[in-house]
Protein backbone atom coordinates (compact mmCIF):
# COMPACT_ATOMS: atom_id res chain seq x y z
CA UNK A 1 0.00 0.00 0.00
CA UNK A 2 2.68 2.44 0.94
CA UNK A 3 4.66 2.05 -2.09
CA UNK A 4 1.09 2.23 -4.10
CA UNK A 5 0.35 5.54 -2.39
CA UNK A 6 4.12 7.04 -3.22
CA UNK A 7 3.42 5.82 -6.88
CA UNK A 8 0.29 7.80 -6.90
CA UNK A 9 2.13 10.99 -5.28
CA UNK A 10 4.89 11.13 -7.69
CA UNK A 11 2.01 11.10 -10.86
CA UNK A 12 0.23 13.54 -9.14
CA UNK A 13 3.90 15.85 -8.76
CA UNK A 14 4.59 15.14 -12.38
CA UNK A 15 1.38 16.25 -13.55
CA UNK A 16 1.35 19.88 -12.16
CA UNK A 17 2.22 22.83 -13.72
CA UNK A 18 3.36 23.87 -10.67
CA UNK A 19 7.63 23.61 -9.44
CA UNK A 20 8.05 21.45 -6.81
CA UNK A 21 11.54 20.19 -4.89
CA UNK A 22 12.03 18.50 -1.53
CA UNK A 23 15.19 18.76 0.86
CA UNK A 24 16.09 16.46 3.55
CA UNK A 25 18.03 18.29 6.55
CA UNK A 26 21.21 18.96 5.15
CA UNK A 27 19.62 20.94 2.58
CA UNK A 28 20.72 18.44 -0.59
CA UNK A 29 17.22 17.85 -3.51
CA UNK A 30 15.88 14.57 -2.90
CA UNK A 31 13.24 15.26 -5.22
CA UNK A 32 12.53 17.71 -8.68
CA UNK A 33 9.59 17.22 -10.50
CA UNK A 34 9.35 17.78 -14.33
CA UNK A 35 7.93 21.62 -13.64
CA UNK A 36 10.95 22.51 -11.91
CA UNK A 37 13.08 21.06 -14.46
CA UNK A 38 11.28 23.17 -16.69
CA UNK A 39 10.99 26.48 -15.08
CA UNK A 40 14.70 26.39 -14.10
CA UNK A 41 16.25 24.95 -16.79
CA UNK A 42 17.75 22.47 -14.44
CA UNK A 43 17.23 18.41 -15.15
CA UNK A 44 16.61 15.97 -12.86
CA UNK A 45 19.42 13.94 -12.31
CA UNK A 46 21.87 17.45 -12.06
CA UNK A 47 19.49 19.14 -9.70
CA UNK A 48 19.03 15.55 -7.33
CA UNK A 49 21.72 15.37 -4.12
CA UNK A 50 22.73 19.26 -4.89
CA UNK A 51 22.40 22.06 -2.56
CA UNK A 52 19.10 23.87 -2.95
CA UNK A 53 20.67 27.24 -3.08
CA UNK A 54 22.74 25.77 -6.14
CA UNK A 55 19.71 24.96 -8.15
CA UNK A 56 17.12 26.97 -7.17
CA UNK A 57 18.42 30.76 -6.99
CA UNK A 58 16.55 33.11 -5.81
CA UNK A 59 16.20 36.64 -4.62
CA UNK A 60 15.42 35.13 -1.82
CA UNK A 61 18.26 32.61 -0.97
CA UNK A 62 20.51 35.46 0.53
CA UNK A 63 19.31 35.85 4.00
CA UNK A 64 15.66 35.90 3.98
CA UNK A 65 15.40 31.98 2.44
CA UNK A 66 11.31 30.94 2.97
CA UNK A 67 12.43 27.08 3.10
CA UNK A 68 14.73 28.04 5.93
CA UNK A 69 12.28 29.75 8.01
CA UNK A 70 9.97 27.52 7.40
CA UNK A 71 12.42 24.69 9.14
CA UNK A 72 13.30 26.71 11.98
CA UNK A 73 9.77 28.18 12.84
CA UNK A 74 7.53 25.21 11.48
CA UNK A 75 5.57 28.08 9.62
CA UNK A 76 4.72 27.36 5.98
CA UNK A 77 5.05 30.95 3.44
CA UNK A 78 2.02 30.96 0.77
CA UNK A 79 2.68 32.29 -2.47
CA UNK A 80 5.92 34.52 -1.68
CA UNK A 81 6.74 36.79 -4.27
CA UNK A 82 10.10 36.06 -5.63
CA UNK A 83 12.13 35.64 -8.83
CA UNK A 84 14.25 32.72 -9.97
CA UNK A 85 17.39 32.80 -11.97
CA UNK A 86 17.47 30.21 -14.73
CA UNK A 87 20.09 28.03 -16.26
CA UNK A 88 20.59 30.76 -18.84
CA UNK A 89 20.53 33.40 -16.20
CA UNK A 90 17.16 34.52 -16.95
CA UNK A 91 15.65 36.16 -14.70
CA UNK A 92 11.48 35.06 -13.54
CA UNK A 93 9.04 36.27 -11.63
CA UNK A 94 7.66 33.50 -9.67
CA UNK A 95 5.99 33.02 -6.04
CA UNK A 96 6.74 30.27 -3.45
CA UNK A 97 5.41 28.46 -0.61
CA UNK A 98 6.76 26.21 1.46
CA UNK A 99 6.22 22.88 4.05
CA UNK A 100 8.23 20.96 6.21
CA UNK A 101 8.40 17.05 5.63
CA UNK A 102 7.84 15.08 9.05
CA UNK A 103 8.06 11.59 8.89
CA UNK A 104 5.71 9.30 11.12
CA UNK A 105 6.72 9.80 14.18
CA UNK A 106 6.22 13.80 13.99
CA UNK A 107 9.62 14.39 13.04
CA UNK A 108 10.90 17.10 10.26
CA UNK A 109 13.53 15.40 8.03
CA UNK A 110 13.08 18.04 5.19
CA UNK A 111 11.02 20.55 3.56
CA UNK A 112 9.16 20.64 0.60
CA UNK A 113 9.03 24.09 -2.03
CA UNK A 114 6.89 24.88 -4.72
CA UNK A 115 7.22 27.69 -7.22
CA UNK A 116 4.76 29.09 -10.04
CA UNK A 117 6.22 31.05 -13.15
CA UNK A 118 4.72 34.55 -13.23
CA UNK A 119 6.03 35.64 -16.69
CA UNK A 120 2.95 35.70 -18.43
CA UNK A 121 1.10 37.64 -15.77
CA UNK A 122 4.16 40.20 -15.52
CA UNK A 123 4.10 40.77 -18.57
CA UNK A 124 0.27 40.56 -19.00
CA UNK A 125 0.60 43.48 -16.18
CA UNK A 126 2.93 45.31 -18.12
CA UNK A 127 0.84 45.93 -21.14
CA UNK A 128 -1.81 46.62 -19.22
CA UNK A 129 -0.06 49.62 -17.36
CA UNK A 130 2.17 50.52 -20.32
CA UNK A 131 5.23 50.86 -17.97
CA UNK A 132 8.34 49.08 -18.18
CA UNK A 133 10.09 48.97 -14.72
CA UNK A 134 13.82 47.59 -13.75
CA UNK A 135 14.31 47.80 -9.63
CA UNK A 136 13.47 51.48 -8.77
CA UNK A 137 13.53 52.54 -12.44
CA UNK A 138 10.09 52.70 -14.26
CA UNK A 139 9.52 53.80 -17.76
CA UNK A 140 6.87 54.35 -20.45
CA UNK A 141 9.35 54.56 -23.26
CA UNK A 142 9.94 51.71 -25.71
CA UNK A 143 13.65 53.11 -25.89
CA UNK A 144 13.90 51.39 -22.44
CA UNK A 145 12.33 48.04 -23.23
CA UNK A 146 16.08 46.43 -24.68
CA UNK A 147 17.24 48.27 -21.71
CA UNK A 148 15.58 46.67 -19.57
CA UNK A 149 15.61 43.64 -21.07
CA UNK A 150 19.43 42.91 -21.13
CA UNK A 151 19.96 44.39 -17.86
CA UNK A 152 17.33 41.85 -16.56
CA UNK A 153 19.34 38.97 -18.69
CA UNK A 154 23.22 39.90 -17.33
CA UNK A 155 22.16 40.05 -13.73
CA UNK A 156 21.76 36.32 -13.10
CA UNK A 157 25.56 35.94 -14.27
CA UNK A 158 28.97 37.70 -13.06
CA UNK A 159 29.78 38.80 -16.66
CA UNK A 160 31.14 42.23 -16.53
CA UNK A 161 28.85 44.66 -18.00
CA UNK A 162 29.08 48.48 -19.36
CA UNK A 163 26.77 51.16 -19.45
CA UNK A 164 26.88 53.50 -22.00
CA UNK A 165 25.12 56.49 -21.45
CA UNK A 166 25.32 60.29 -21.18
CA UNK A 167 25.99 62.04 -17.63
CA UNK A 168 22.56 62.14 -15.95
CA UNK A 169 20.52 59.40 -17.42
CA UNK A 170 20.96 57.23 -14.70
CA UNK A 171 24.15 54.53 -14.76
CA UNK A 172 24.47 54.14 -11.21
CA UNK A 173 20.87 53.09 -10.31
CA UNK A 174 20.80 50.86 -13.36
CA UNK A 175 24.15 49.31 -12.02
CA UNK A 176 22.18 49.37 -8.50
CA UNK A 177 19.33 47.94 -10.34
CA UNK A 178 21.53 44.85 -11.83
CA UNK A 179 23.14 44.33 -8.80
CA UNK A 180 20.00 43.99 -7.15
CA UNK A 181 18.35 41.63 -9.34
CA UNK A 182 21.27 38.82 -9.44
CA UNK A 183 22.98 36.58 -6.46
CA UNK A 184 24.93 39.33 -5.20
CA UNK A 185 21.95 41.03 -3.94
CA UNK A 186 22.78 40.38 -0.18
CA UNK A 187 26.81 41.76 -0.88
CA UNK A 188 28.04 44.94 -0.67
CA UNK A 189 27.53 47.42 -3.78
CA UNK A 190 30.43 50.09 -3.49
CA UNK A 191 30.16 52.49 -6.28
CA UNK A 192 33.35 54.84 -6.85
CA UNK A 193 33.50 57.77 -9.69
CA UNK A 194 37.20 57.56 -11.11
CA UNK A 195 36.93 61.12 -12.81
CA UNK A 196 36.53 62.73 -9.29
CA UNK A 197 39.99 62.07 -7.85
CA UNK A 198 43.36 62.15 -9.10
CA UNK A 199 44.98 59.19 -10.16
CA UNK A 200 47.60 58.09 -7.04
CA UNK A 201 44.09 58.80 -4.86
CA UNK A 202 42.13 56.69 -7.04
CA UNK A 203 44.51 53.73 -6.65
CA UNK A 204 44.53 53.46 -2.91
CA UNK A 205 40.68 54.09 -2.86
CA UNK A 206 40.42 50.78 -5.51
CA UNK A 207 43.45 48.80 -4.07
CA UNK A 208 43.38 50.19 -0.28
CA UNK A 209 47.28 50.32 1.25
CA UNK A 210 49.49 49.27 3.95
CA UNK A 211 50.67 51.53 7.02
CA UNK A 212 53.32 53.41 5.99
CA UNK A 213 52.94 53.17 1.85
CA UNK A 214 53.01 57.17 1.70
CA UNK A 215 53.33 60.13 3.59
CA UNK A 216 50.00 60.41 6.23
CA UNK A 217 49.30 56.47 5.67
CA UNK A 218 49.21 56.05 9.12
CA UNK A 219 47.71 52.68 9.49
CA UNK A 220 46.12 49.79 7.11
CA UNK A 221 43.02 50.65 4.86
CA UNK A 222 40.84 48.48 2.78
CA UNK A 223 40.27 49.61 -0.45
CA UNK A 224 36.82 49.27 -2.43
CA UNK A 225 37.82 46.07 -3.44
CA UNK A 226 38.22 44.62 -0.44
CA UNK A 227 35.00 46.75 0.78
CA UNK A 228 32.91 44.85 -1.73
CA UNK A 229 34.00 41.11 -1.27
CA UNK A 230 31.49 38.90 -3.02
CA UNK A 231 29.65 41.75 -4.08
CA UNK A 232 29.49 44.01 -6.94
CA UNK A 233 31.71 46.86 -7.48
CA UNK A 234 30.52 50.00 -9.96
CA UNK A 235 33.64 52.00 -11.88
CA UNK A 236 31.65 55.16 -13.24
CA UNK A 237 32.88 57.36 -15.19
CA UNK A 238 36.29 54.44 -16.53
CA UNK A 239 37.26 56.11 -19.67
CA UNK A 240 39.17 58.78 -17.54
CA UNK A 241 41.46 56.75 -15.53
CA UNK A 242 45.10 56.79 -16.73
CA UNK A 243 46.87 54.37 -19.01
CA UNK A 244 48.95 52.89 -15.48
CA UNK A 245 46.13 52.73 -13.23
CA UNK A 246 44.35 51.09 -16.34
CA UNK A 247 47.05 48.13 -16.11
CA UNK A 248 46.33 47.17 -12.99
CA UNK A 249 42.44 47.04 -13.49
CA UNK A 250 43.21 44.82 -16.52
CA UNK A 251 45.04 42.19 -14.26
CA UNK A 252 42.12 42.59 -11.64
CA UNK A 253 39.67 41.50 -14.41
CA UNK A 254 41.92 38.68 -15.71
CA UNK A 255 43.13 37.58 -12.44
CA UNK A 256 41.25 38.61 -10.09
CA UNK A 257 44.40 39.81 -7.86
CA UNK A 258 45.93 42.56 -6.84
CA UNK A 259 48.06 44.30 -4.47
CA UNK A 260 47.82 46.95 -1.87
CA UNK A 261 49.93 50.15 -1.97
CA UNK A 262 52.78 49.34 0.26
CA UNK A 263 52.43 45.46 0.08
CA UNK A 264 53.83 42.59 -1.31
CA UNK A 265 51.19 40.59 -0.52
CA UNK A 266 48.75 39.38 -2.96
CA UNK A 267 44.94 39.48 -2.45
CA UNK A 268 41.80 37.64 -4.37
CA UNK A 269 39.21 39.52 -5.33
CA UNK A 270 35.41 38.00 -5.76
CA UNK A 271 33.64 41.00 -6.99
CA UNK A 272 31.87 41.60 -9.96
CA UNK A 273 32.62 44.84 -11.96
CA UNK A 274 30.12 46.68 -14.07
CA UNK A 275 31.69 50.05 -15.45
CA UNK A 276 29.85 52.70 -16.96
CA UNK A 277 30.70 55.56 -18.74
CA UNK A 278 29.59 58.26 -20.81
CA UNK A 279 32.68 58.25 -23.21
CA UNK A 280 33.20 56.69 -26.66
CA UNK A 281 35.94 53.93 -25.60
CA UNK A 282 36.36 52.48 -28.81
CA UNK A 283 37.27 56.20 -30.12
CA UNK A 284 39.67 56.40 -27.07
CA UNK A 285 41.08 53.25 -27.90
CA UNK A 286 41.63 54.08 -31.86
CA UNK A 287 43.58 57.46 -30.19
CA UNK A 288 45.99 55.57 -27.91
CA UNK A 289 44.44 57.10 -24.69
CA UNK A 290 42.72 53.65 -23.33
CA UNK A 291 44.15 50.32 -23.38
CA UNK A 292 42.28 47.96 -26.27
CA UNK A 293 42.69 44.91 -24.16
CA UNK A 294 41.29 46.47 -21.18
CA UNK A 295 38.21 47.73 -23.48
CA UNK A 296 37.15 44.11 -24.42
CA UNK A 297 37.71 42.93 -21.15
CA UNK A 298 34.66 45.51 -20.04
CA UNK A 299 33.02 45.52 -23.35
CA UNK A 300 31.40 42.18 -22.98
CA UNK A 301 28.05 43.08 -22.34
CA UNK A 302 27.30 46.50 -23.45
CA UNK A 303 24.16 48.81 -22.44
CA UNK A 304 23.51 52.01 -24.02
CA UNK A 305 21.00 54.22 -21.93
CA UNK A 306 18.77 56.76 -24.17
CA UNK A 307 19.28 60.24 -22.79
CA UNK A 308 16.05 61.95 -22.22
CA UNK A 309 15.53 64.24 -24.94
CA UNK A 310 14.91 60.47 -27.01
CA UNK A 311 12.09 59.35 -24.28
CA UNK A 312 10.17 62.67 -23.54
CA UNK A 313 6.92 60.43 -23.27
CA UNK A 314 9.10 59.54 -19.58
CA UNK A 315 8.66 63.00 -18.37
CA UNK A 316 5.14 63.22 -16.84
CA UNK A 317 6.07 59.66 -15.25
CA UNK A 318 9.56 60.99 -13.62
CA UNK A 319 7.97 65.08 -12.78
CA UNK A 320 5.37 62.78 -10.99
CA UNK A 321 7.78 60.91 -9.02
CA UNK A 322 10.03 63.36 -8.09
CA UNK A 323 6.97 65.91 -7.03
CA UNK A 324 5.85 62.55 -4.91
CA UNK A 325 8.83 62.31 -3.43
CA UNK A 326 10.23 65.98 -2.63
CA UNK A 327 6.40 66.24 -1.19
CA UNK A 328 7.38 63.53 1.29
CA UNK A 329 10.98 65.02 2.19
CA UNK A 330 9.45 68.74 2.29
CA UNK A 331 6.32 68.05 3.87
CA UNK A 332 4.40 69.77 1.45
CA UNK A 333 1.44 69.01 -0.83
CA UNK A 334 2.56 70.09 -4.41
CA UNK A 335 -0.10 68.57 -6.66
CA UNK A 336 1.46 69.71 -10.12
CA UNK A 337 2.72 71.74 -12.93
CA UNK A 338 0.80 74.91 -14.43
CA UNK A 339 -0.05 74.12 -17.86
CA UNK A 340 2.70 76.84 -18.97
CA UNK A 341 5.23 75.30 -16.75
CA UNK A 342 4.48 71.84 -18.27
CA UNK A 343 4.98 73.05 -21.75
CA UNK A 344 8.26 74.46 -20.84
CA UNK A 345 9.81 71.29 -19.22
CA UNK A 346 8.19 69.70 -22.08
CA UNK A 347 9.85 71.96 -25.18
CA UNK A 348 13.60 71.52 -23.09
CA UNK A 349 15.93 68.93 -24.69
CA UNK A 350 17.32 68.16 -21.17
CA UNK A 351 21.36 68.06 -21.95
CA UNK A 352 21.54 67.20 -17.43
CA UNK A 353 18.99 64.44 -18.47
CA UNK A 354 16.73 62.60 -15.65
CA UNK A 355 19.62 64.73 -12.87
CA UNK A 356 18.89 68.10 -14.54
CA UNK A 357 15.21 67.43 -14.39
CA UNK A 358 15.47 65.91 -10.60
CA UNK A 359 17.39 69.65 -9.60
CA UNK A 360 14.54 72.01 -11.51
CA UNK A 361 11.79 70.19 -9.58
CA UNK A 362 13.52 70.56 -6.20
CA UNK A 363 14.51 73.70 -6.67
CA UNK A 364 10.70 74.41 -7.68
CA UNK A 365 9.75 73.16 -4.50
CA UNK A 366 12.25 75.09 -2.34
CA UNK A 367 10.47 78.64 -4.19
CA UNK A 368 6.91 77.23 -4.56
CA UNK A 369 4.80 78.17 -1.95
CA UNK A 370 1.14 76.93 -3.32
CA UNK A 371 -0.15 73.91 -4.80
CA UNK A 372 1.04 74.19 -8.13
CA UNK A 373 4.31 74.50 -9.39
CA UNK A 374 4.27 78.05 -12.16
CA UNK A 375 6.63 79.39 -14.69
CA UNK A 376 7.89 81.30 -12.08
CA UNK A 377 9.53 78.53 -9.94
CA UNK A 378 11.51 77.21 -13.26
CA UNK A 379 15.19 78.59 -13.69
CA UNK A 380 15.28 81.92 -15.40
CA UNK A 381 17.55 80.14 -18.39
CA UNK A 382 14.51 77.43 -18.90
CA UNK A 383 11.72 79.64 -19.13
CA UNK A 384 13.81 81.92 -21.86
CA UNK A 385 15.18 79.30 -23.85
CA UNK A 386 14.21 78.81 -27.36
CA UNK A 387 14.98 75.55 -29.12
CA UNK A 388 16.96 74.89 -32.50
CA UNK A 389 15.43 73.86 -35.43
CA UNK A 390 17.37 70.30 -35.64
CA UNK A 391 16.14 69.70 -31.63
CA UNK A 392 12.62 69.64 -32.61
CA UNK A 393 10.98 67.21 -30.39
CA UNK A 394 9.68 64.16 -33.31
CA UNK A 395 6.08 64.67 -34.28
CA UNK A 396 5.16 61.34 -31.99
CA UNK A 397 6.52 63.36 -29.29
CA UNK A 398 4.88 66.56 -30.31
CA UNK A 399 2.06 65.67 -30.81
CA UNK A 400 1.88 63.76 -27.19
CA UNK A 401 3.19 66.85 -25.62
CA UNK A 402 0.49 68.74 -27.61
CA UNK A 403 -2.79 66.48 -25.97
CA UNK A 404 -1.39 66.48 -22.88
CA UNK A 405 -1.31 70.11 -22.53
CA UNK A 406 -4.35 70.30 -23.97
CA UNK A 407 -6.19 67.43 -21.46
CA UNK A 408 -4.66 69.26 -18.35
CA UNK A 409 -5.53 73.13 -19.68
CA UNK A 410 -9.20 71.42 -20.12
CA UNK A 411 -9.46 69.80 -16.79
CA UNK A 412 -7.45 73.17 -15.15
CA UNK A 413 -10.77 74.95 -16.63
CA UNK A 414 -12.40 72.60 -15.56
CA UNK A 415 -11.81 72.66 -11.45
CA UNK A 416 -10.18 69.25 -12.26
CA UNK A 417 -13.74 67.54 -13.04
CA UNK A 418 -13.50 64.62 -15.39
CA UNK A 419 -16.78 64.01 -16.61
CA UNK A 420 -17.13 68.07 -17.19
CA UNK A 421 -13.75 67.73 -19.06
CA UNK A 422 -14.52 64.99 -20.81
CA UNK A 423 -17.90 66.28 -22.25
CA UNK A 424 -15.96 70.17 -23.49
CA UNK A 425 -13.21 68.04 -25.04
CA UNK A 426 -16.12 65.62 -26.96
CA UNK A 427 -14.87 62.60 -25.32
CA UNK A 428 -16.63 59.38 -23.31
CA UNK A 429 -15.08 60.11 -19.72
CA UNK A 430 -13.52 56.48 -19.90
CA UNK A 431 -11.54 57.54 -22.68
CA UNK A 432 -10.44 60.68 -21.00
CA UNK A 433 -9.32 58.38 -18.10
CA UNK A 434 -7.37 56.39 -20.45
CA UNK A 435 -5.16 58.87 -21.74
CA UNK A 436 -4.36 60.27 -18.53
CA UNK A 437 -2.93 57.20 -17.30
CA UNK A 438 -1.16 56.53 -20.79
CA UNK A 439 0.30 60.05 -20.82
CA UNK A 440 1.56 59.89 -16.84
CA UNK A 441 -0.42 63.01 -16.11
CA UNK A 442 -0.46 63.98 -12.58
CA UNK A 443 -4.14 65.18 -12.06
CA UNK A 444 -5.01 66.45 -8.91
CA UNK A 445 -8.32 66.19 -6.80
CA UNK A 446 -11.69 68.22 -8.08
Amino acid sequence: MEIEATAKTNAILESISDGVFTVGNDWRITSFNRAAEKITGVLREEAIGRLCSEVFRSSMCEGACALRQTLETGQPFIAQSCYIVNADGKRIPASVSTAVLKDENGNIVGGAETFRDLSEIETLRKQISGRYSLGDMVSHSHAMEPVFEMASSVAGSDITALIHGETGTGKELLARAIHGMGPRAGKPFVAINCAALPDALLESELFGYKKGAFTGAIQDREGRFAQAKAGTVFLDEIGEISPALQVRLLRILQEHTYEPLGSNETCHSEARIIAATHRDLSALVESGEFREDLFYRINVIRIDLPPLRKRKEDLPLLIGHFIDRFNRIHNQHIGGLSNGANSLLMAHDWPGNVRELENIIERAFVLCTGLQIEIRHLPRELSGRTLPPENVPDIGTARRSAEAQAIFQTLEKNNFNRLAAARELGIHKTTLYRKIKALGLQIPRP
